[in-house]
C-alpha cells in the first residue's frame, strides 16, 4: 500500500499568535477526530444500538461534553472552524472545496500557533482542509501523514501508534483524523464499501433490525426550506427522500457498524497513548467534524439544525485530567472552543479575537463564575465548488440556549424554528408560531442578533 509523506522543515514563526508562558512542563496534546459521528452515537452516551468500547473507556478517564455543538454541520466549513477559532462567515468558507493554492486563510492557524510555542506538530490522516498540504507556512504542521483518497483508516491508526512509540525531545501536538463513520454516505447510494475503508457485516434479516427512533418523522411545522434542499438534491446526497421505512432501518444498523469500525482503531490510538512514556503528561481531546442524521427526521447526511447533524460528541481525557467519568452538560462550541483549550493546556496565550472559551476550567471542576448563554451554528446550503467565498447561497442559523434551540433560514415561507429541547429533545415540535411562547421566541432572536453584530455576520433574521 503506498503512501505519502511530507515532512516540512521550516523556520520556526517567533513573532505574533501565542506567547510562550513559564510553564516548565508543558504536555503532550493529542487531538483526534472521526468524520460524520453523532453526538449519541457511542454506548457510553446511553445508546443501546452502538457498541464503542474504546470511546466508553476513553469517556471512563476523563470528562464527557454532552452538549457540544460543530460551527457548521459540513466537513470542510466545521474543520476550517477547528483551525482557526473562526466562524466560517470570518474565514469566507462555507462549502466543501478543495485545498486552494495562493488564497490563503485570513487567520494563523492552530498548527502555527502551537509550532510557534515550541511544540512538535504533526498531522496523520483525513485532511479536508482549504490549505495545501505543502503550505506548511500556513497550517503549521511540521508532519503529515497522508497517504490521499480513501480506505486507510487502518494505516492512519497504526502511523498514530507509531509516532506515540517514538522519543520526542520536545513536546507534541498530534492530530489522528479518521474518516468513518463518513461512509454512511456511501451507504446511502448503495455503493460498494470495500472501495472506501472497508465493509461491514452483512444486513441481517428485517426482522431482526431494531425498530426506528421515536423522531422517525418530520417534525410538525418544519421550516419548508430544509426538505426543498433535500428534494432538489436527492437523486445522489438524499436517496433518503424515496427510502421506505425498511431502507431507514437499514441505513441506521449500517451507520452504527461503522462507529463500531473506526472505534476499534480509536482503541488502538487509545492504548498507544496510555503505554507510551509520555502518558502521565499527555492530554486527550476527541471529537467530531459534525454528526449525520441516522435516519431520524427521514434524514440522511449532515447540513440539518437537528442535533443528529450539529451536536458532536466531545471529551477531554488522560491521566492529568482531574474529572474522570463525568458529564458536563454546559454548553460548548466544538470549532471556536478547541484553539482556546488547546492554548491553554499548552500554557500559552490565544489570540484575544476569538469567542472560543477554554474548557480547561471546567475540566478541572473549576468553572468560571459565568459561562457563556448559547452557542452559534451556520449553514449555507451549496455543494462542492473549486472556491470558497460563496455567499450567495441560502443559509440559516442555529442558536442553542440550555432550554431551547432557534433556527433561522433566509429563504421559505416558513423561516423560524423554535424547539423547547428540555420538553422536546427529538425536536418534533416547532413553537415559532405558538403565541405562548412569543417572548421566549423573541429573546432568542435577540440573542441571534446579538451575536451577528459581535462576529459581523451578514445575516439578516427573518423578520427585519
Amino acid at each position: 500500500m503506498k503512501k505519502i509523506i511530507f515532512y516540512f522543515l521550516v523556520p520556526w514563526i517567533v513573532s505574533g499568535g501565542c506567547s510562550m508562558s513559564e510553564e516548565p512542563s508543558p504536555p503532550n496534546i493529542i487531538y483526534v477526530m472521526t468524520d460524520q459521528q453523532a453526538f449519541d452515537a457511542m454506548s457510553s452516551a446511553g445508546n443501546e444500538q452502538v457498541y464503542t468500547p474504546a470511546l466508553d473507556r476513553l469517556a471512563a478517564s476523563g470528562l464527557r461534553f454532552e452538549n457540544a455543538y460543530c460551527v457548521f454541520p459540513l466537513c470542510v466549513p466545521s474543520r476550517a472552524a477547528m483551525f482557526t477559532g473562526r466562524m466560517p462567515h470570518e474565514s469566507g468558507i462555507f462549502v466543501n472545496t478543495r485545498p486552494v493554492k495562493d488564497q490563503s486563510l485570513p487567520f494563523k492557524t492552530l498548527g502555527n500557533h502551537m509550532r510557534t510555542a515550541g511544540y512538535q506538530t504533526h498531522y496523520i490522516g483525513k485532511w479536508h482542509l482549504t490549505i495545501p498540504m505543502s503550505d506548511t507556512t500556513q497550517h503549521g504542521f511540521m508532519g503529515i501523514d497522508h497517504p490521499r483518497a480513501h480506505g486507510f483508516d487502518v494505516e492512519y491508526a497504526q502511523q498514530a501508534v507509531e509516532f506515540l512509540k517514538e522519543e520526542h525531545e520536545d513536546p507534541f501536538f498530534l492530530v489522528v483524523s479518521f474518516v468513518n463513520p463518513h461512509d454512511c454516505c456511501q451507504l446511502a447510494r448503495g455503493e460498494d464499501l470495500s472501495e472506501f475503508e472497508g465493509a461491514i457485516p452483512d444486513l441481517p434479516d428485517p426482522e431482526h433490525l431494531p425498530g426506528l427512533p421515536s423522531n422517525f418523522e418530520i417534525p410538525k411545522q418544519e421550516p419548508d426550506f430544509l426538505r426543498l434542499w433535500q428534494e432538489q438534491n436527492s437523486e445522489r446526497i438524499y436517496p433518503s427522500m424515496q427510502w421506505s421505512e425498511q431502507e431507514f432501518k437499514a441505513y441506521q444498523w449500517g451507520y452504527y457498524r461503522l462507529v463500531e469500525k473506526v472505534d476499534s482503531l480509536l482503541g488502538k490510538v487509545f492504548d498507544a497513548v496510555n503505554a507510551s512514556a509520555n502518558a502521565e503528561n499527555t492530554i486527550l481531546i476527541f471529537s467530531s467534524d459534525h454528526g449525520d442524521g441516522v435516519s431520524r427526521h427521514r434524514w440522511n447526511q449532515k447540513l440539518s439544525p437537528y442535533d443528529e447533524s450539529v451536536r458532536v460528541p466531545f471529551i477531554i481525557a488522560g491521566k492529568p485530567v482531574p474529572r474522570k467519568g463525568e458529564t458536563e452538560s454546559r454548553l460548548v462550541s466544538a470549532g471556536l472552543d478547541l484553539m482556546p483549550t488547546i492554548c491553554d493546556y499548552a500554557g500559552i496565550e490565544a489570540p484575544g479575537a476569538l469567542q472560543g472559551r477554554s474548557l480547561r476550567p471546567l475540566v478541572e471542576g473549576n468553572p468560571q463564575a459565568e459561562w457563556r448563554d448559547y452557542v452559534v451554528a451556520e449553514m449555507s446550503f451549496g455543494n462542492w465548488v473549486d472556491r470558497y467565498h460563496v455567499d450567495t447561497f441560502p443559509r440559516a442559523r442555529m442558536l442553542r440556549s440550555m432550554d431551547y434551540k432557534y433556527v433561522a433560514y433566509d429563504r421559505g415561507q416558513l423561516k423560524e424554528q423554535l424547539i423547547d429541547m428540555r420538553a422536546d429533545p427529538g425536536e418534533m415540535t416547532n413553537l415559532a408560531l405558538d403565541p405562548v411562547y412569543r417572548e421566549v421566541l423573541n429573546i432568542h432572536r435577540e440573542y441571534l442578533k446579538e451575536w451577528i453584530a459581535e462576529t459581523n455576520d451578514s445575516f439578516r433574521l427573518p423578520d427585519e
